[in-house]
């Protein structure tokens, strides 16, 4: 049954990983490019809704422009010096403008007549009728020469509409006045002589905005051109707050910032929190005849609610099919597993060494039926071979047993995790060995006698096989107490040396390159027991490291041997080997020789230890490709990288 379900599992959370994933990716890429096309359709009807509307309020506007500069232009070319005329002028405009709430020709001083310092003629609607009085000049009051709606068209010389304002004890409306300067020929030049008005209310215009719905809760908007709210659903905001009064209120700089766009003339489309502080889409456009700005505002959530939705039906619907993929996978896997479940619990019974269980019939000769046959076959054979195989194996399984433990017991005294010292980046350090036989006389070793000295060597014991690996675990353990003790090369070699040579009647020995790094200045002082000389590899220069070869370990006591000492430099390396590398055959019969190993290090450029220890070993498998091993083979490599 394990077996059954291992397979059904397995086969179902791969199809059902994958399927989930892929409609994931299938679902958000949707759901975020619905979105995107949804923005960017969104902000081409927000600019049409935007310009449609600014469209509609600049032809109420421009209506009445043309209204007052038609009555400017007609002060300029009418003979209008008494007021009977001028009356006339202003109370038929009124009258054939119903859009107009008042009108207003205000003159210069003299300008109208030498006898009057100032005069200023205004019709007006009040209780269904047109009604007139004159602005006079008095002392009591500031004269209408100084209102804003004189001066400034007066100083720019041009149309010029004025804030929006109400009307207390007049018309009690919101309004807005048009002024148009009107001039005079005098000998020759062209003199200014007062200013022509129509007052309008903004009533139907904020009717306008304010019949915008967009959506749900969307709405449009109008600012002043210093940005006063003059149609907003925030009714106690109009003509009482401005944009940018309503963004510190809600200490929101992003709509500080659209706020300078907007009276600036500017237009665009912004994602932001609106002032009823939902998150919106805001296009806002100018309105070029008064300089005062329109604003629709989209709410996001309810842009966006239709892809929600749809998004949430679609994950309803993919999810289900996964269901019922998994479902249906599962029901198949089953079908195909269930024979073969059989099976293997009949080869599990086999495996245990009951050959005389009668397995399931053959009905269909199919893949399963096949594998049945086989099965059948196979326990017949296998009968036959255990019979014989039985008192043969028995001995030999235990000598493989012992010397896989023995094999076991040597690679656990070698260090074999790389990189040994992650923390410290002075130096790269890597080796392997293989043994010729389950077992060998090579070994390697590396350890620190304190902070900045770092003690490596590479041995080659005598023989090969069993002996030699019990001399090497001897001559390994000597080694390391020792160099953790004395921390001088030969001192090392000397003082192992004696204790190996004492009743050593099996005349064993072996060859040790001893080496010890002081991370701090590259200084490696190293000693040679008869061992291969090792490789320095310098700025791109590869040679053999001059070293005098002491004697080797083992056979005579007191024999002495001597400590050298050699810089590395940062990037310097030394390449540490046995004979097992030196003396590698090949098909013919020929060595690898140590020319050889010294043209390959120079031809093939390394990065790390690692590597070129590695690539060294590749190249030593290629040269004795269909040769068995004839001796152990031990490379170490250490790069010195110097002091961060």
């Amino acid at each position: 049954m394990k077996g059954n379900r291992s397979i059904a599992v397995r086969l179902i959370f791969v199809i059902t990983l994958w399927s989930t994933l892929i409609f994931i990716a299938a679902l958000g890429y949707n759901y975020y490019h619905s979105r995107a096309v949804l923005e960017g359709e969104l902000e081409s009807n927000a600019r049409n809704l935007a310009l449609s509307l600014a469209n509609r309020v600049e032809t109420e506007l421009v209506s009445v422009s043309r209204v007052v500069e038609e009555m400017s232009v007609s002060l300029e070319t009418g003979n209008y010096r008494d007021k009977r005329q001028l009356n006339n002028l202003l109370s038929q405009t009124l009258a054939s403008n119903p859009n107009i709430l008042g009108c207003t020709a205000a003159f210069e001083p003299y300008a109208f007549s030498r006898s009057s310092y100032g005069f200023a003629s205004y019709f007006y609607r009040e209780k269904g009728s047109i009604a007139y009085k004159e602005l006079q000049q008095t002392y009591s009051n500031l004269p209408y020469f100084f209102w804003d709606w004189y001066q400034i068209p007066r100083e720019l010389g041009h149309e010029e509409w004025s804030e929006p304002y109400f009307d207390e004890g007049g018309a009690n409306q919101l309004l807005t006045t048009c002024s148009v300067p009107f001039y005079e020929k005098r000998d020759g030049k062209r003199r200014f002589r007062g200013i022509v008005t129509a007052d309008i209310t903004l009533n139907s215009l904020m009717e306008l905005i304010s019949s915008v719905r967009i959506l749900r809760t969307g709405y449009a908007a109008l600012f002043s051109r210093q940005g006063m709210v003059l149609a907003h659903p925030l009714k106690n905001a109009v003509m009482n707050e401005t944009f940018f009064s309503l963004a510190e209120s809600r200490h929101d700089t992003g709509l500080r910032a659209i706020g300078r766009q907007m009276i600036s003339g500017k237009s665009g489309f912004v994602n932001c929190t609106n002032f009823l502080g939902e998150k919106s889409w805001l296009y806002y456009a100018p309105i070029r005849s008064t300089g005062w700005s329109l604003a629709v505002v989209f709410p996001e959530a309810e842009l966006m609610e239709n892809v929600w939705n749809l998004t949430v039906v679609m994950a309803f619907i993919g999810f289900s099919g996964i269901v019922l993929l998994s479902l249906t996978v599962f029901l198949i896997a089953r079908s195909i597993t269930r024979p073969l479940t059989t099976l293997a619990a009949t080869s599990r019974t086999i495996a245990d060494g009951n050959f005389d269980l009668e397995l399931p019939q053959v009905k269909i000769f199919d893949e399963v039926g096949v594998l049945t046959s086989s099965f059948q076959s196979m326990i017949t054979s296998l009968k036959e071979y255990i019979r014989n195989l039985t008192e043969t194996t028995a001995a030999k399984e235990r000598i493989q047993s012992e010397l896989k433990l023995a094999k076991d017991i040597q690679a656990s005294l070698l260090p074999r995790i790389f990189p040994p010292f992650p923390e410290r980046p002075e130096f790269d350090i890597f080796a392997l060995m293989h043994p010729a036989k389950e077992v060998g006389g090579d070994f390697y070793d590396f350890f620190f006698i304190d902070d900045n000295h770092l003690c490596f060597l590479v041995a080659d014991v005598a023989d090969k096989g069993v002996p030699a690996a019990l001399y090497m675990m001897v001559a390994k353990t000597l080694l390391k107490s020792e160099g953790q003790r004395l921390g001088d090369p030969g001192k090392i070699l000397f003082h192992v040396n004696n204790i190996l040579a004492e009743d050593n009647e099996s005349s064993m020995f072996a060859t040790v390159f001893c080496g010890i790094l002081d991370t701090a200045t590259g200084e490696v002082r190293f000693s040679n027991a008869g061992h291969n000389p090792p490789m320095l590899i310098r700025s791109g220069e590869v040679s053999f490291m001059g070293s005098t070869p002491g004697m080797v370990l083992g056979p005579i006591k007191n024999a002495p041997f001597a400590t050298g000492s050699i810089i590395l430099h940062p990037g310097d390396s030394l390449l540490l080997y046995t004979d097992g590398v030196t003396e590698a055959i090949d098909r013919q019969g020929g060595f690898f020789g140590e020319n050889s190993l010294l043209t390959f290090v120079r031809q093939v450029p390394f990065s790390d230890s690692r590597a070129m220890v590695l690539t060294v070993r590749e190249e030593l498998l290629r040269f004795s490709l269909g040769v068995e091993q004839s001796d152990d083979i031990t490379l170490l490599c250490v790069i010195y990288r110097g002091l961060p």
